[in-house]
């Protein structure tokens, strides 16, 4: 493991767009299901125990085996109810790939003979291949994707809910044994076939997602 690599790949001042996404938080908040710190707190917890687990999962998967990348990231897809949940996550790896390959090569097996990648792919996929690309391993990457699940929601609630960040970070620091805990399990199971791959679900993220893809005027894109 590179530290120092890892930490650049999982730096949230990373341009790759994630400052404009909630995490389905702001549509909570909206709800009145979110309204302090210790509402946070809980959707955190949540949030990494389900959508960071297929995260971190399928992050791992890429990195391990970055020729199923295709078929990774139509699992992935399939996990993902939402359309609106669906075209987020691929604007993400969009932006993603294209701030990271202005570090580090893609694995040859992702591009086509022009050089470029022949589709946008869900965020996990394509943070995945970057960090085979990088030279890590699929606990960094899971580590990276689980870390990211929660860090863009934190940030988020911040500006939805004007809390203290330094509450908001303290929320982040006790949710880190879990993070190792979920990125740890996720990596264990990077050879595992893609339909063997986590599916946990949260039904309100998607319904709150398509609400929040109507709504006219919003902070955050999804």
């Amino acid at each position: 493991m590179s530290l120092a690599t890892l930490l650049v790949l999982a730096d949230g001042r990373l341009p790759a767009g994630g400052h404009a996404h909630s995490g389905g938080l702001e549509a909570q908040v909206s709800a009145g299901r979110v309204r302090d710190l210790d509402d946070v707190f809980g959707f955190l917890r949540g949030k990494l125990a389900t959508g960071g687990l297929v995260s971190a999962a399928f992050a791992a998967a890429a990195c391990r085996r970055p020729g199923e990348w295709a078929a990774l990231d139509d699992g992935l897809d399939a996990r993902t109810p939402s359309p609106a949940l669906r075209k987020a996550s691929r604007a993400q790896g969009r932006a993603l790939l294209r701030a990271g390959r202005s570090m580090w090569p893609l694995p040859a097996v992702v591009r086509t003979a022009g050089g470029t990648v022949p589709r946008d792919m869900h965020q996990p996929v394509a943070l995945g291949l970057l960090a085979a690309g990088a030279g890590l391993g699929p606990l960094d990457a899971a580590v990276a994707a689980a870390h990211g699940v929660t860090t863009g929601s934190a940030g988020a609630a911040v500006r939805l809910l004007g809390l203290d960040p330094y509450a908001v970070h303290g929320l982040l620091a006790r949710l880190a044994p879990e993070c190792d805990r979920i990125a740890a399990e996720a990596a264990c199971r990077s050879d595992d076939p893609v339909d063997d791959l986590p599916a946990a679900g949260s039904p309100l993220l998607d319904i709150g997602a398509e609400h929040h893809a109507t709504w006219e005027v919003r902070l955050f894109a999804s």
